[in-house]
């Protein structure tokens, strides 16, 4: 079973330096990273935990409690749907706009709507926790509003892995940057 989040950086290893925006569809919404391994644990410790859940709920089934069996069953689709909500969390980009997933909110900006994309020495949050550490963020800032914080160094993607947001920061500018000529 192909699993389309894991490619993400592999497009951008196989181009060229001179290619900014490898990717063919442009029109397709795409994250330009990775999930990092924080993100992807926790997803797989939800899921192992949903199995469990499944497999009470077949328990419960056959030993009489249907009521009991069908609570169970609805609790784990929603650990799995929590799970899935998790692993698509993150900043997604298109030739229509950026997108912002967050665990029950999505925001999407339309290119026109962009004031800047930009990176900033900032204290943030560690894996979204109330504790703050001195990090970088990645900031959008809108024509209209505010600014909205996409990308940091201490979140579930990057804990650790200050290369890999580096290049994803510089991947979603480029993105910014060639868009908001057009």
């Amino acid at each position: 079973m192909p699993l389309p989040f894991l490619t993400a950086d592999r497009a951008f290893a196989e181009t060229s330096e001179d290619v900014a925006l490898p990717y063919e569809n442009r029109d397709r919404w795409r994250r330009p990273y990775r999930p990092g391994p924080w993100r992807v644990g926790l997803a797989a410790l939800l899921l192992l935990l949903a199995s469990y859940v499944l497999f009470a709920t077949v328990i419960i089934g056959v030993t009489g409690g249907p009521a009991a069996a069908v609570m169970c069953a609805v609790l784990a689709v929603v650990i799995i749907a929590g799970a899935l909500r998790l692993l698509r969390m993150g900043t997604w980009v298109s030739a229509r706009g950026l997108r912002h997933v967050a665990f029950f909110t999505t925001q999407t900006t339309s290119w026109r709507s962009v004031g800047s994309v930009r990176t900033v020495q900032r204290p943030v949050r560690w894996l979204g926790l109330p504790r703050t550490v001195q990090g970088q963020a990645l900031v959008l800032e809108r024509r209209a509003t505010g600014e909205t914080q996409l990308l940091t160094t201490h979140n579930a993607d990057f804990l650790g892995r200050v290369e890999a947001f580096d290049r994803a920061a510089d991947t979603v500018e480029v993105w910014a940057e060639e868009y908001q000529r057009t």
